[in-house]
């Protein structure tokens, strides 16, 4: 392998490749296949913002969208048959490397209706729902990591259902996830699951806590606040790897591992950079480290295929200094557990946001079509 392959050099490294976009245009034109022939892609990930972006965006969904409007589909019928199409094919085209990888890779990965994120029934209910829809093994149901989310995630768990937990940026609610991953698989085993086939991931947001955490660095404008601006995200994610590791060497782990369990790996999500100070590649060079998906827009795959400094494991054995960087900003005056909160609500919102213009968007094709 060249030594300028460095989106190789980072899978080499432990590192899963997943996309964060997919489209019926990346489809159809070949681009989600060439991605995964020649940048080491293994998996995609959705969420409403890019299925919103999706479908307001070219012709690709025209011909279905004729198709549902001739048959008087409902608004939400509608939505749920576009959506999962693309899922459901995005899923074929990754079989092989899912094959390959034993299911660990491969992976697609559709969102519950966000609407939904306080309703835990619901949640479950919609997740039954998607997997049946799709009808793949190499999908993940994303569900939401609120208090809700929870109850909701061991109990898809418990049915057989692979989960994508997402919208987690605390520490602390990370292992809560953990639990209730763990009593998901507990309680699928005693519901006659074999663990080989139940999967999963857990979505730890990181560019969205540097930008909240800076914004109030600059408020409270002392020199020392302003000299911990872009340390939280890169920090608070190498605090969530320690977990995982801790987690993960335990004797109730080690009881599930022994029946065939697959870990939940961390998935660090949200790894476009949003400030122009930063380096365009730092939430993907700065958090490598083996077991962990990375999954990225495009644009910052692009940049770490160009110039990303990939120099081997970033993030073992660093707990104690990110636990330090914590310190220094409740010293400075941040209410870390508000940051967290804040952006699990914010998450929560423009996902419903995303949700109600992909709504309105297809009414808007649906009506076109009807003529």
């Amino acid at each position: 392998m060249s030594t300028t392959d460095r989106l190789g050099q980072l899978s080499d490294a432990g590192v899963s490749i997943w996309l964060d976009d997919l489209s019926r245009e990346r489809l159809n034109s070949g681009n989600l296949a060439g991605l995964i022939r020649d940048k080491h892609v293994v998996g995609v990930t959705t969420n409403p913002t890019i299925f919103a972006n999706a479908l307001a965006d070219g012709e690709a969904y025209d011909e279905q969208v004729r198709e549902l409007a001739s048959r008087g589909a409902g608004l939400d019928a509608a939505v749920r048959e576009l959506t999962t199409t693309d899922v459901r094919n995005a899923a074929d085209l990754f079989r092989d490397v899912y094959t390959a990888t034993n299911g660990v890779d491969g992976r697609v990965s559709i969102e519950v209706d966000p609407r939904l994120a306080k309703d835990t029934d619901k949640t479950v209910a919609e997740a039954q729902d998607l997997w049946k829809t799709v009808d793949r093994p190499n999908l993940l149901v994303k569900i939401p990591a609120t208090e809700e989310g929870l109850p909701a995630i061991t109990r898809t768990l418990a049915e057989g259902i692979s989960v994508n937990v997402t919208l987690i940026f605390s520490v602390e609610r990370y292992e809560a996830v953990i639990d209730a991953f763990f009593a998901g698989l507990e309680q699928a085993k005693a519901n006659g699951h074999d663990l080989k086939g139940i999967h999963s991931v857990a979505s730890f947001f990181v560019s969205r806590v540097d930008a909240e955490v800076d914004k109030r660095l600059e408020a409270i404008g002392t020199e020392e606040a302003k000299a911990l601006r872009g340390k939280a995200a890169i920090a608070n994610a190498l605090l969530a790897y320690d977990a995982f590791e801790k987690k993960f060497a335990t004797d109730r782990w080690k009881a599930l591992a022994a029946d065939g369990a697959n870990a939940q790996r961390p998935l660090w999500a949200s790894t476009g950079v949003k400030s122009p100070e930063y380096s365009d590649t730092r939430y993907v060079d700065q958090l490598v480290v083996r077991d962990t998906v990375n999954t990225m827009p495009e644009k910052t795959m692009d940049a770490t295929a160009d110039h990303a400094e990939i120099t081997g494991d970033t993030v073992s054995g660093k707990g104690a200094e990110a636990q330090q960087v914590f310190d220094q900003l409740s010293a400075a005056g941040i209410d870390v557990a508000d940051v967290f909160l804040t952006l699990e609500n914010e998450g929560v919102e423009k996902f419903e946001k995303s949700w109600s213009d992909l709504l309105e968007s297809v009414t808007g094709q649906l009506d076109k079509a009807k003529g």
